[in-house]
């Protein structure tokens, strides 16, 4: 007969066990934003690891910061059951599979991607990124735009991405627009039903010295690849709204700015991601093989999730009391509306890059339309690949 489990080891759980599970989790994260309610399930109804209004508290913090939502609610549980350890354990088991998967998937391409059958795929494919762009903007505008001045708001925006205004000052002009013009009083948050969320300070200072150290030693011996890490965790920093929102500001900066490949190419490195499970922004590693091999790959990774960790454990111990404040709470609306502003940009921008014909407007209407019926983006990208191996 089973033994029933100690209730105290459920509550304080291995740090094998974290990682074990959420690497378990982490090989099926296809659908980005939808797999909190797979986390929701395993940390709260099957493994007791924390209460359910204490996960509700963390997806309110994790939609709240900037970064990829659902792999920062692998931290989260992660740092309720076991501190800055357990954040960090879970954290990089969710995201592992996707950054192996898509480190293949870059190498492969780089040897292949001048083959006539892999630039028809492509070609295709590329139509498909420009409708899931689309349908994400519908999806963010549904959420975020709630009347006339959430819409000024994100045309502003728009307008001034179009324009190739710095995405920072966008940002903090939205979280401005958002303070002066939201007039509406938002109740204050619940508290976490959980406890205090055992001290973070020591443990976030120590990763804190120990990333600065990096980046230093990355400036004085590896001038390139400290500019690609530091562009990637200027991106994290500002991608507020899941990770959706960092495919206008990584191609703003990428391909626009610095020219680092060409806006195809980098929506093949979108094309890529949607094969992997995990977050989006794991196009960051194929930006950085494309710019630095494998070790660039790697530098890109870590520092485009390393400020949304750095995050999750140094604002949980304090968000009830910030989200009760009105002003933060318009900031962050404003931020929220900014964004749908730059996905309509970005879609433009897509839509420029691809081959102007009937046989891609056709498959990318398809595919728009499959998406609004959600119908699952990797279905999707799946079918778009095969008719564009027949079709281009």
């Amino acid at each position: 007969m089973k033994e029933a489990e100690d209730p105290r080891a459920r509550r304080n759980p291995a740090l094998t066990r974290l990682f074990a599970s959420f690497l378990r989790l982490g090989l099926t994260a296809f659908g980005g934003p939808a797999m909190i309610a797979y986390i929701r399930k395993m940390a709260v109804d099957e493994k007791k690891w924390l209460e359910g209004g204490s996960f509700q508290a963390g997806v309110a913090l994790c939609q709240t910061i900037p970064g990829a939502t659902a792999i920062q609610m692998a931290a989260y549980v992660g740092l309720r059951a076991r501190g800055v350890a357990g954040a960090a354990v879970s954290y990089i088991g969710f995201g592992f599979p996707a950054f192996l998967l898509m480190l293949a998937l870059s190498f492969a391409y780089g040897r292949t991607h001048t083959l006539p059958a892999v630039i028809s795929v492509f070609s295709g494919l590329q139509a498909v990124i420009v409708a899931v762009v689309a349908n994400a903007t519908v999806s963010f505008g549904k959420t975020s735009l709630r009347n006339w001045k959430n819409v000024l708001v994100a045309l502003v925006a728009a307008g001034l991405f179009g324009l190739m205004v710095n995405p920072v000052f966008i940002v903090l002009l939205a979280a401005l627009l958002g303070m002066l013009l939201d007039g509406r009083q938002p109740s204050p948050g619940g508290a976490s039903h959980s406890g205090r969320i055992k001290n973070t300070i020591l443990p976030l200072l120590s990763i804190v010295f120990f990333s600065v150290a990096g980046f230093v030693l990355l400036f004085f011996f590896q001038k390139g690849l400290f500019d690609l890490a530091a562009l990637m965790s200027k991106i994290d920093l500002i991608a507020f709204g899941g990770g959706f929102a960092s495919v206008p500001l990584m191609f703003h900066e990428i391909v626009e700015v610095r020219s680092w490949m060409t806006g195809p190419t980098f929506l093949n490195g979108i094309v890529l991601g949607q094969f992997t499970p995990g977050p989006i922004v794991i196009t960051a590693t194929f930006v950085g093989y494309m710019v630095a091999g494998f070790l660039g790959a790697t530098i890109a990774t870590i520092a485009i999730f390393l400020p949304s960790f750095l995050m999750v454990i140094g604002i949980a111990p304090w968000f009830d009391r910030l989200r009760s404040s009105p002003w933060f709470a318009r900031a962050i609306n404003g931020v929220l509306c900014s964004f749908v502003g730059l996905l309509l940009a970005v879609t433009i921008r897509f839509g420029l890059q691809v081959h102007r014909d009937w046989p891609h407007a056709v498959l990318a209407i398809a595919a728009f339309a499959a998406l609004i019926r959600r119908v699952d983006i990797l279905w999707v990208v799946v079918v778009g690949t095969i008719i564009s191996a027949f079709l281009f």
